[in-house]
């Protein structure tokens, strides 16, 4: 998955959440998304009922997917809509939810803004209509997305194991031959590597919570919670949140890493240039350095994430996706079987995220073990088989976080907060404590019950 940061929409969506929420927009059937589970029967007469379904999704070349669907289900039609990319799609999304009309059937969502939407009582539970019955086939992590609190909120389609990308040319000049196999081994190599070549190992930017915070999940925090109503948990105060930003408050000052604005012309550029020699970045980082950078192309190596303490084996995850079914939606059956097709068939699953038009890093464990995914030679990596090692990852990555349902707005306060103290290189876990105080403010003005 290429990076997807959801541009903000506005407050207006959460101010109006808790107005919502427990105001049904379904009916009281599993069908409309009530609590009963649905009979065989159910779903047999549902999907050979005439039906067209609408799908909002940014993921291009659907078609074989979509077709095999049909031909396997004749009398449903799938009408595929590209609403735009994150926050094109969100800001259409809003307006259709607050009209009370225009939704589509189904909806891809970031995992970072699925209990955005949650919070408006939007999404149709799925658990009636056995969306349990397929968790065994995706990483714990990725289902951890989208069930909670007793509910199944959609399929995952994409996740973004994390892992350290390096040049192993700009690093052999330092003298460099592996990954570093621990934070403190990153540190003292960012070192060398600076003093030797004038490159920086990597790249954190301030306005982007998402890396940091996947290294604060690696080391086995839970900072937030949401319980689906409104209560969350905002708890930014641990040892191991220390652990981490007390460990980065030593890398920036240190110099041997930069902190440059992402996602910038420039930034792009001096991936080019080769001043930045790695990259802590989700496993969809390749693909968005594959034009902008591609004269570096055959000189990198994909590496799992140093580890807190040596021999331990724990990832993160930066970024994701998954496809729910609105709960305005008129023909939920077909819409459900629709996005458990698409992303649990093994063959719909293997078209899909092995198509390089989509770039969607796959989530199923099917995939993920096969060895048409594992044994590809990638080009970008020098022919090394590094869904291997992306693989490996993402079975490791802790299925104990969860997003805010005000992601976007906590995205902004980072930026005000964390972000400013990560371009003056000064104390991080202050300014994480800072980030704590505006979220709690600004979750009880929207009318949220805060633990910490």
């Amino acid at each position: 998955m290429k990076k997807r940061s959801a541009t903000a929409i506005g407050a207006g969506l959460v101010t109006v959440a808790l107005a919502l929420t427990g105001c049904s927009a379904g009916g009281g059937s599993a069908s409309s998304g009530g609590s009963s589970t649905l009979t065989a029967s159910q779903v047999t007469k549902a999907m050979n009922t005439p039906t067209t379904i609408s799908v909002w999704t940014w993921v291009p070349g659907l078609d074989n997917e979509v077709a095999a669907f049909e031909k396997k289900y004749p009398k449903i039609k799938v009408d595929v809509v590209n609403a735009g990319q994150g926050g094109t799609e969100y800001t259409k999304l809003e307006a259709a939810i607050q009209a009370g009309k225009g939704a589509p059937d189904v909806v891809q969502l970031e995992y970072s803004e699925l209990p955005s939407i949650r919070v408006t009582n939007s999404l149709l539970d799925l658990t009636p209509f056995g969306a349990t019955s397929i968790k065994s086939k995706f990483t714990s992590g990725a289902w951890a997305n989208v069930a909670s609190n007793g509910g199944v909120w959609g399929v995952p389609q994409d996740q973004g194991p994390m892992t350290f990308m390096f040049r192993k040319d700009i690093l052999a000049k330092a003298g460099i031959t592996s990954a570093p196999a621990t934070w403190a081994e990153f540190m003292q190599d960012a070192k060398t590597v600076k003093a030797k070549t004038g490159a920086s190992l990597a790249d954190f930017g301030p306005t982007d919570p998402e890396q940091i915070v996947g290294m604060m999940q690696q080391a086995g925090a839970a900072p937030f919670a949401y319980d689906g109503k409104k209560t969350v948990t905002i708890n930014l105060t641990g040892s191991k949140i220390k652990q981490v930003a007390d460990y980065l408050t030593q890398l920036f000052q240190s110099g041997g890493v930069s902190t440059d604005p992402a996602w910038t012309n420039d930034w792009y550029q001096a991936f080019a240039k080769g001043d930045y020699a790695g990259w802590v970045v989700g496993a969809w980082g390749p693909e968005d350095l594959m034009g902008s950078a591609a004269n570096t192309s055959g000189d990198w190596t994909a590496a799992p994430l140093p580890q807190w303490s040596a021999g331990q084996d724990s990832g993160g995850n930066w970024g994701g996706s998954a496809d729910a079914v609105m709960k305005t939606s008129k023909n939920p059956i077909p819409a459900y079987e629709f996005i458990k097709f698409l992303n649990s068939d093994p063959a719909s699953v293997s078209q899909l995220t092995l198509n390089p038009k989509s770039a969607l890093f796959p989530t199923t464990l099917s995939v993920l073990n096969s060895s048409s995914f594992q044994d590809q030679k990638v080009a970008f990596f020098g022919g090394q088989k590094a869904n291997q090692t992306f693989a490996a990852i993402s079975k490791t990555v802790s299925p104990n976080f969860q997003y805010l349902p005000f992601w976007n707005y906590a995205q902004t306060a980072w930026g005000d907060t964390v972000g400013k103290a990560i371009t003056a290189h000064t104390d991080i876990y202050s300014a994480i404590q800072k980030w704590q105080t505006v979220l709690v403010n600004y979750a009880k003005q929207q009318g949220f019950t805060v633990k910490q």
